[in-house]
C-alpha cells in the first residue's frame, strides 16, 4: 500500500498502473512490474502486489501520454546523471524506458532504486 501527500504524484502514478493494468503489462524486458489491487482518491493510496528483484516500481514521476516539458539542457544532464547512476546497466535502463514510452508511459524519476537488477544488492 502506497499512500500520496501530494494528489498530482497521486494521479500521475494512479492512471499509469491503470494503464498497465488495462494492456495487462506484468514484466518490461524481463522486469516485474507491480500490479495495481484497489486504489483510493479520496486517501490517495494505492494497493499494489509485492514485487521483488529484478524490478521496476515507483511511478509517482511519470507521465502518460508525452513526456515531461523539460529543456534539452536538462534533459542532457538528466541523461549524464542516469548514465553515471547505472553504470553499465544504463543501456538496458534505455531499452526499459523506450518500452514504456511504447505504452504512452514517460518516466522521469528513474534511478537504481526503482529499476533494480539482479545484480544489484
Amino acid at each position: 500500500m502506497k499512500f500520496h501527500e501530494r494528489s498530482n504524484a497521486y494521479f500521475r502514478e494512479r492512471d499509469v498502473y491503470l494503464r498497465l493494468s488495462d494492456l495487462e503489462i506484468t514484466h518490461v524486458q524481463g522486469l516485474r512490474v507491480p500490479i495495481l489491487v484497489h486504489f483510493d482518491d479520496d486517501l490517495l493510496a494505492i494497493e499494489m502486489t509485492i514485487v521483488s528483484p529484478p524490478f521496476c516500481l515507483d511511478f509517482g514521476g511519470a507521465y502518460l501520454d508525452r513526456p515531461p516539458d523539460y529543456t534539452p539542457e536538462v534533459w542532457r544532464d538528466w541523461r549524464e546523471q542516469k548514465c553515471e547512476d547505472f553504470e553499465e546497466n544504463w543501456p538496458v535502463v534505455q531499452e526499459i524506458l523506450a518500452e514504456f514510452e511504447s505504452f504512452g508511459i514517460y518516466i522521469a524519476d528513474v534511478n537504481p532504486g526503482n529499476i533494480r537488477f539482479r545484480n544489484n544488492t
